[in-house]
């Protein structure tokens, strides 16, 4: 019986130590712990982090402190006579410096106050950008009110409302004067009555005709009627021909009649009669001799 115990005793230390032998991959290489990392994996690691830490760096510098800190970009468009210049220091007024801060309506509001501008569009492009759009009124005829105790030639647009830009009023020999509209009291930005719309629509539509009927005319007076009509007197560009003539038309001022109205200044001009006036209306056309009775044609 004890010999039997002391071999199985021998088999079991020969079995422990084969499997403690490191040519076995015993204790000394159990699951592979005994193998390295590869250290260009850690180093990739590294770096990727890195990466999206400065992402976020750049998304929190993009999003927060470029809109709240940095000074706003503003881009004019549309503009033919106004100064950007100008208009940037009219913004500065608001004391806005940052695209957070640019407030649109107020923008609006504060380019609208010029007399030349007819609308105002504000976009803002995040992060610091501001894109404004300005439509200018375009003058169809100019007139003469007092500003200040002193009178000025403004422009009146299609729509009839007085303003101002920094052309030249007398530039353009293709925008007529209009006399004898109801200036008294009006200023810069306010609107001719309805009745007078039609007469700028008129004019407009004979200042975007190829011929440049208007360059041979000095003036257009409106002549106010009872129950609130009007007709109009043309005064022709004066020359040796035919100084002072003076046209009488009616309200509806078209093509047509400044056709017939050139036509009789050249007969006029070939004849030695000194004509004083010559009307247009009614249909028919007749003329005025200096000192004598009005002939009719």
């Amino acid at each position: 019986m004890s010999g039997t115990v002391s071999v199985k005793s021998d088999f079991r230390s020969m079995d422990f130590l084969l499997k403690s032998s490191p040519s076995e991959g015993g204790a000394f290489d159990v699951a592979g712990e005994g193998k390295k990392r590869d250290p260009r994996i850690t180093i990739a690691k590294v770096v990727v982090l890195i990466l999206l830490a400065l992402l976020a760096l750049e998304a929190v510098f993009y999003t927060m402190v470029i809109p709240c800190l940095a000074p706003v970009k503003v881009e004019f468009s549309g503009l033919k006579t106004l100064d950007s210049r100008l208009l940037l220091e009219k913004l500065e007024d608001m004391g806005t410096v940052t695209w957070i801060e640019f407030d649109s309506g107020r923008a609006v509001d504060t380019l609208s106050s010029f007399s030349c501008v007819e609308s105002v569009s504000v976009d803002k492009v995040f992060p610091d950008r501001v894109l404004i759009n300005i439509k200018e009124r375009q003058p169809v005829a100019k007139t003469i009110i007092s500003i200040n105790g002193r009178s000025a030639t403004v422009q009146i647009s299609e729509n009839g409302v007085l303003f101002t830009n920094t052309a030249s009023v007398s530039a353009d020999s293709n925008i007529p004067l209009v006399s004898g509209l109801p200036v008294e009291g009006m200023q810069l930005g306010m609107r001719f009555p309805s009745k007078f719309r039609p007469l700028m629509a008129q004019i407009a539509s004979i200042g975007n005709l190829p011929q440049k009927y208007f360059s041979a005319i000095s003036e257009i007076q409106v002549l106010q009627k009872e129950y609130g009509n009007y007709e109009l007197v043309l005064y022709p560009v004066q020359n040796q021909n035919h100084n002072h003539i003076k046209v009488l038309a009616d309200r509806s001022l078209n093509e047509e009649a400044l056709k017939r109205m050139l036509v009789i200044l050249d007969v006029v001009n070939s004849i030695e009669l000194k004509v004083s006036e010559i009307d247009l209306r009614y249909g028919s056309i007749s003329y005025k001799a200096e000192a004598q009775a009005s002939v009719d044609r």
